[in-house]
């Protein structure tokens, strides 16, 4: 069932999260709660008066891009590739974005986001995202171009886990598009299945109303079994997820304290152990869960990030505080993103249907008009 609350919910959840560990993604706990007092950053930290995103929402909406642009290749044309194709082409768009503050815009080749000036700053982006985005050809989970496990290629999944409800593709396949997309930059194991877990997790709880976050989590554990059954990191990944399930249960447990034995959130295992951590620990209350998930020493923008697109799946929009919905750097961009993924393309290829918008944005590439 698709509700579009939710689909919101998910996109600026991650936002929100990313914009407040933006702030001190590279400072030392110490450092946060000197700074920002003994409950660390709970509001935003403005910069001229906008909470600025990182490249983890930027690349979270290139790839959404990705997806409606290889839907609509498909729907128009009568042929498309794999979504992993149009995700990286979108990415390499992405990049792009990346030099804008030193060369200036360049005119997009698949993705309509380089058309809007917000988007075209560097926010600390990832190395191996910089690098291998850079080459031609990108990698697979078949054919891995390197032996990256960095939060790269997980933070940035979410819209796969919300746009597939109501189309023919199983959970697997579901899953499977997820760890390909993060496998473009990101070849290790511990690389793209917890971007797998991630997607499995969030198509759960985008698009039930019963389900916990600990019925999605618990899912997705044995869907990764099932999907990787040759991985030789999966028990690895179990172990951090179950480490984080235990954690979650201890009522007399610093938040700060658990997440120290999860990880700092640098690679993509211990970025999802830290935010199904939080998620299942503050379930109901997604200010708490924010705040629980940026303050520590490690890739705080990442953790919110992925935390938010969690809560934000199961929650909706509507369950997220009105302080975090003002100053958010893109929050109509976001917002139009999202409804995009759960409108999706209805033009055809012989039909009369038309949606000039549309077009503009996932056959042209010229929106919004200059």
């Amino acid at each position: 069932m698709k509700n579009i609350d939710k689909y919101r919910g998910c996109l600026i959840g991650g936002a929100v999260g990313d914009a407040l560990g933006y702030a001190v993604e590279f400072l030392e706990d110490s450092q946060i709660f000197r700074k920002y007092g003994k409950d660390g950053i709970s509001e935003y930290d403005l910069v001229d008066g906008v909470a600025l995103i990182s490249d983890d929402t930027q690349m979270t909406l290139f790839t959404a891009n990705g997806l409606l642009l290889g839907t609509t290749r498909g729907m128009t044309r009568g042929i498309m590739g794999d979504y992993s194709s149009y995700i990286g082409l979108c990415y390499k768009d992405w990049l792009r974005t990346q030099t804008a503050d030193e060369f200036g815009f360049e005119k997009p080749e698949y993705s309509w986001l380089n058309n809007v000036p917000a988007m075209n700053h560097s926010r600390a982006p990832g190395r191996t995202c910089i690098s291998y985005l850079m080459h031609n050809n990108l990698g697979s989970t078949t054919s891995p171009k390197n032996n990256s496990k960095g939060c790269g290629g997980v933070m940035r999944v979410a819209p796969i886990g919300l746009y597939f409800e109501g189309k023919p593709y199983t959970s697997d396949q579901i899953d499977m598009i997820g760890a390909e997309a993060a496998a473009l930059t990101h070849g290790h194991e511990l690389g793209y299945i917890p971007a797998a877990m991630l997607v499995h997790i969030i198509h759960i709880l985008a698009h039930s109303d019963t389900a916990t976050v600990l019925d999605a989590v618990n899912d997705a554990k044995e869907a990764i079994v099932r999907l990787f059954p040759k991985s030789e990191h999966i028990s690895e990944m179990n172990r951090l997820t179950d480490k984080a399930i235990q954690l979650a249960s201890e009522d007399n447990i610093d938040d700060l304290d658990a997440i120290r034995e999860l990880g700092q959130g640098w690679v993509a295992e211990e970025t999802l152990a830290i935010a199904i951590y939080c998620a299942l620990k503050y379930e109901n209350d997604f200010e708490e869960a924010m705040i629980a998930s940026v303050n520590h020493s490690g890739d705080s923008d990442s953790t919110g990030a992925v935390t938010g697109n969690i809560l934000g799946a199961h929650l909706g929009m509507n369950r997220i505080p009105g302080k975090f919905l003002t100053n958010l750097e893109l929050k109509d961009t976001i917002l139009e993103i999202a409804d995009d993924l759960f409108n999706d393309c209805k033009i055809t290829e012989y039909g009369s249907y038309q949606d000039e918008v549309w077009e503009q944005k996932y056959i042209y590439h010229t929106y919004p008009n200059k």
